[in-house]
């Protein structure tokens, strides 16, 4: 019995380590190599800073790769154990499959630990990380990317014009300083300067050299020998990135709940007294707006990382029987089935999260919903398949 458990085990963990880099791969093919393409034809960044993005984004893509390495390690290796007349081998020595295959459910409740650790804690804090790296990469890279020989009008109060720009190194410059209506109060006119943006606020810094100025309300012109100018993106996707920075998905369990505590207390905050029914109508229509759009999604978020943490669980539990059924050697087989299972899963698993704000669903406890169900088909599969069916 410990050699087949041996043999099991050894099967499994060879398998799931390839199959795991190859989700892997493919995830960081999908996602950083596609947001980093533009820094790495634009040599702005280092390739030790690029490898260090991709090392920060590899734990939280092992959030989605690790529980689909899992599944399709119990689908291959057990269709192959099957396949090749193990199976029967062992039950005709009378071993029940259900005493042949508890190390491998141990197993995948290991790796329900080690999903936990990298759902609430290493892949939120990994992400963030990384984050916070393309973003700086990107500042640089906009910086050298302010096309040339074009009026920009990118920025609240200012329109920008630059005739040469050399890596954020730019010449021949007019910076138009605009009023109500888009009238012109001021120009300055520079030589050279140099670009840089403040990471925090994403404003534009402009160090000017040789400058001319002309004031349009007051009919002066001024010659200065260097000036400084700060522009404001009014572009959109500034606000997202600042909106990212602060998303529901990026922080930690403890984080969670330590926004989802100091929601709650707001919440807890009584009415003013002497309102008129009409007023305290009012004021329940908005405490209940205020519940769905800040208490609901921190109290899904943590329902979904801890209900994600078990995955690899209930993807163990319906692999194995499904494995012993398809009884093919064929890794394409178990690559597709696993494919389909996992959209299953994770179709479920979306439909729920999708309702985070709607707490009269409570999409808490319907974040569960999916490993309840693999968990269930997997056990009467399982049960199913000990009996010889």
């Amino acid at each position: 019995m410990k050699t087949l458990h041996a043999h099991l085990l050894r099967q499994l963990l060879a398998t799931l380590g390839m199959t795991l880099l190859v989700f892997t791969g493919v995830l960081l093919i999908g996602t950083v190599l596609k947001q980093l393409l533009d820094l790495l034809v634009s040599q702005l960044a280092s390739p030790l800073l690029l490898l260090q993005a991709v090392g920060l984004v590899i734990p939280y893509l092992w959030t989605f790769a690790l529980p689909m390495a899992m599944l399709t390690s119990a689908l291959l290796v057990f269709g192959r154990f099957s396949a090749d007349l193990e199976l029967t081998a062992a039950r005709a020595s009378g071993i029940p499959l259900i005493s042949l295959v508890w190390p491998v459910i141990a197993l995948s409740l290991l790796l329900c630990g080690l999903s936990a650790w990298v759902n609430l804690e290493l892949g939120p804090a990994c992400r963030v990380a990384y984050n916070s790296i393309l973003t700086r990469l990107r500042l640089d890279l906009s910086a050298a990317q302010i096309p040339e020989g074009r009026y920009l009008k990118d920025f609240s109060g200012y329109i920008l014009y630059v005739g040469r720009n050399d890596g954020g190194r730019l010449e021949n410059i007019m910076v138009f300083e605009l009023g109500r209506e888009t009238n012109v109060l001021r120009r300055v006119d520079a030589a050279r300067g140099e670009l840089s943006i403040n990471p925090t606020n994403q404003a534009v810094r402009l160090q000017l050299f040789e400058t001319r100025t002309f004031d349009f309300r007051e009919g002066q012109i001024h010659t200065l020998s260097a000036g400084e100018v700060t522009l404001t993106p009014i572009d959109p996707t500034t606000q997202e990135r600042r909106a990212a920075r602060l998303k529901v998905n990026w922080l930690t369990f403890r984080e969670l709940r330590a926004a989802l505590a100091e929601a709650e207390a707001l919440q807890r905050i009584p009415p003013p007294a002497g309102l008129p029914p009409a007023g305290m109508a009012a004021w329940v229509k908005a405490w209940q707006q205020r519940a769905a759009e800040t208490i609901s999604p921190l109290r899904v978020q943590m329902h979904r990382q801890l209900a994600f943490s078990f995955a690899c669980f209930g993807f163990t539990l319906i692999g194995i029987p499904l494995g012993i059924r398809v009884h093919r050697r064929e890794t394409n087989i178990g690559f597709f089935l696993a494919l389909v299972l996992v959209g299953i899963y994770y179709g479920l698993f979306m439909a729920a999260s999708s309702l985070d704000r709607r707490p009269e669903f409570v999409p808490h406890l319907l974040i569960w919903l999916p490993n309840f169900v693999f968990q269930g088909v997997g056990l009467a599969l399982l049960w199913r398949a000990n009996r010889g069916g």
